[in-house]
């Protein structure tokens, strides 16, 4: 995107206070030109208003908690931000041909990010349906990140039941979730005809842990059905559209000018009305 300037901020380690060697160089061969130990509402803030001995930013962009993003929405405008992203979103599309303990890992997988991250399974197996709350109390038994996950699964976890693939992708396309994982027997269907996700995980081999972690695609993505009109953060939101208009002839000017006069007649613009109307006197003749 030909960014002149990057800044990274990133918080230290509270037992240490300093940041986890691994971030920093990530940073660094990412292409920071400045890091800065300080994460949070106080780092967008001095970002957003250059303090710190920074130099104030043009855009912020990232993932955060709840506070990050209240924090985005209000530096709106006096910086530019990549989107608002709430909890953590996972859908989970899967038909009989997959198992109840592959559809609970990926369920709760998600659902350790925090107690409001919903979960939810979609399928046309009303036998995998039954298995999954079994299963998920056996996985919650085990997993170390339990109380987190149960919270989640309690309280937005959701079983949804149709018929078939077409009513699939309805139901999908109305939920509009930030990761979509398709354990079905033919994940590019559903590729074929969603339209409203953040990002699809096609097939058991694929899963969102991998897309956050380790595959290499964005996972700063659309929450709260914001998938309906937008997608997730890429290099396109770094870069700018710039438009200009140059009239290089007399003859193009005055026919140009003399639709512009009638139009700003039409809609009451005395002022755009003058504008065009000099220059179909001056390059008409």
């Amino acid at each position: 995107a030909g960014v002149k300037r990057i800044i990274a901020c990133t918080p230290p380690d509270p037992k240490t206070g300093v940041p986890p060697a691994e971030t920093v160089a990530a940073m660094h061969f990412g292409g920071a030109d400045e890091i800065y130990i300080l994460g949070g509402v106080q780092a967008m803030a001095s970002m957003a208003y250059g303090c710190l001995g920074m130099e104030k930013v043009d855009m912020i962009a990232g993932p955060g908690n709840q506070y990050v993003a209240e924090a985005k929405r209000q530096l709106f405008g006096r910086v530019g931000i990549d989107l608002l992203a709430g909890p953590t979103e996972t859908l989970v599309i899967a038909d009989n041909t997959t198992d109840a303990e592959m559809v609970v890992t990926d369920l709760l997988g998600q659902a350790e990010h925090g107690p409001n991250s919903p979960a939810i399974l979609l399928t046309n197996s009303e036998e995998l349906a039954m298995q999954i709350e079994e299963e998920v109390k056996k996985q919650l038994a085990v997993l170390s990140t339990a109380d987190l996950a149960r919270e989640s699964w309690e309280n937005y976890g959701e079983i949804i039941l149709v018929d078939t693939y077409e009513e699939m992708v309805q139901v999908a396309d109305d939920i509009a979730s930030e990761h979509v994982q398709i354990n079905t027997k033919d994940p590019q269907y559903f590729k074929d005809n969603m339209t409203n996700y953040g990002a699809l995980f096609l097939g058991n081999r694929t899963n969102v842990a991998y897309g956050d972690k380790a595959i290499g695609t964005n996972h700063t993505l659309p929450t709260k059905k914001a998938a309906r009109f937008t997608g997730g953060l890429w290099v396109g939101k770094f870069i700018k559209t710039c438009t200009y208009q140059n009239v290089i002839t007399d003859e193009a000017s005055a026919l140009v000018g003399s639709y512009c006069s009638r139009l700003c007649e039409i809609e009451g613009f005395s002022g755009h009305k003058k504008q065009a109307d000099i220059r179909v006197e001056r390059y008409g003749k």
